[in-house]
């Protein structure tokens, strides 16, 4: 265990993990279940175009989160896409900034405009008090975003959905297994789209689906999932391919099986960090409504700079060079990336509570890759960062740091490792 900060392997010292620690690794299930399907999967040589394994994976998410329709995706960006297409969205949708830029790039894409709304400071979600003011004659839906696994303020966003007659749909990627006041995600709005991409707690190696009630809504979105084909040789929809493989399918089937755990696990590890970072002065651990289900997937620090001295940004380096990839999300923000930047140049003006969160927010490793003892060592990092947070910061920014450049060479080809997109 490192004692001060000359042990810190960015001045000098030994990197503390010998293999990489990522956000979102895999979790994997029973591996000899896994494999059974699979071979099952290669004997009847049926692989995709909507085969047992993917019919069943869809009834059984449906009567997980309690709702009439699922239909699985290839990922979650092209759920995102059919699902603002199905609800005949156009002109401009209100959303974060505080998001994955799959959220904006799905509607930019189809030449939607994406309207960037600011974000509650405690909850991290779309600020339902902030809305009105964005509506717009061209306004035709809202998309909230869950987000760590924490829901929006749903009621509210309901409200003025109503009130407006305006479209909602709500991107639920980090939402899988949540509950909001009792009731399972997946069955608000209009639709909710879910990602199980790797990097989920739940995943189903690569894939996505869209959760509603509606049952003409799930209609046309199987349609438009697959070419718009009713029946054998008959196009009575325009469409594209979406559609779940059958190995996406029994992956999801296995993890299925084993999600307590998982939540389990998360669980553990949240409470762990919990412990060791309790008394950290400027560290805040967001913290989750103890009433709901959670999936409890993301670890998320605020770091206030004005109280650590040592800034998010160098908390990062200082993690890096010890193996330990922790992530800015979603820094600096979608209306920050192209080519919102250059569409919406002010959009900062109206955004000042995520342009102030962008820079504070810091995830680390989670998940079953991880437990108490890599805990434990990684917050004893943060804690030495932050205690010798005036001299790391000086030593920092006058380029004192010695670790080795190669190392963050290695690290950036790591994240741009397939296993890494959020979405």
């Amino acid at each position: 265990m490192k004692e001060n900060i000359d042990d810190l392997a960015i001045f000098g010292g030994t990197p503390t993990f010998q293999e990489t620690l990522h956000v979102g690794r895999p979790n994997l299930g029973d591996r000899e279940r896994l494999l059974k399907r699979i071979n099952d999967m290669l004997d009847r040589k049926w692989l995709s175009n909507n085969g047992p394994y993917v019919q069943e994976f869809e009834r059984r998410i449906s009567d997980m989160i309690g709702v009439k329709n699922c239909i699985s995706m290839c990922n979650g960006t092209v759920a995102l896409e059919i699902a603002i297409r199905s609800l005949e969205l156009k002109g401009e949708v209100i959303l974060p900034s505080f998001t994955f830029v799959a959220t904006a790039h799905a509607l930019q894409w189809q030449e939607i405009t994406p309207v960037f709304c600011d974000i509650d400071p405690k909850t991290h979600t779309i600020d339902p008090s902030c809305i009105e003011k964005m509506i717009t004659p061209r306004t035709t839906g809202i998309i909230g975003v869950h987000l760590w696994g924490r829901p929006c303020d749903i009621e509210a966003l309901e409200e003025i959905a109503a009130s407006h007659r305006l479209k909602l749909l709500f991107d639920a990627a980090h939402g899988f297994g949540c509950s909001y006041k009792g009731r399972m995600i997946g069955s608000f709005g209009s639709a909710e789209v879910f990602s199980f991409h790797a990097t989920k707690f739940f995943n189903t190696c690569e894939g996505g689906a869209i959760a509603t009630n509606d049952d003409d809504l799930a209609g046309k979105i199987r349609l438009m999932k697959n070419f718009g084909f009713s029946g054998y040789d008959n196009v009575i929809y325009i469409g594209t391919n979406g559609k779940m493989n059958e190995f996406s399918a029994l992956m999801g089937l296995t993890n299925l099986e084993s999600i307590d755990e998982f939540i389990a696990v998360n669980f553990g590890n949240y409470r762990c960090y919990e412990q060791e970072l309790r008394d950290l002065a400027g560290v805040t651990l967001i913290n989750y409504d103890q009433r709901e289900k959670c999936n409890y997937q993301y670890v998320v620090l605020e770091i206030d700079e004005s109280i650590t001295h040592v800034t998010r940004d160098q908390i990062v380096d200082i993690l890096r060079a010890e193996n330990v990839l922790a992530r800015r999300y979603f820094y600096p923000g979608c209306h920050r990336m192209e080519p919102y930047r250059s569409y919406f140049p002010h959009a900062r003006l109206v955004l000042p509570e995520t342009e102030r969160l962008a820079n504070r927010v810091l995830s680390l490793p989670a998940g079953t890759a991880v437990g108490p003892d890599e805990i434990r060592k990684i917050c004893q990092i943060m804690r030495l960062a932050v205690v010798y947070g005036l001299e790391a910061e000086e030593r920092l920014s006058s380029h004192v740091a010695i670790a080795p450049v190669i190392k963050h060479i290695n690290a950036g080809a790591r994240l741009a490792s397939p296993n890494h997109s959020p979405l």
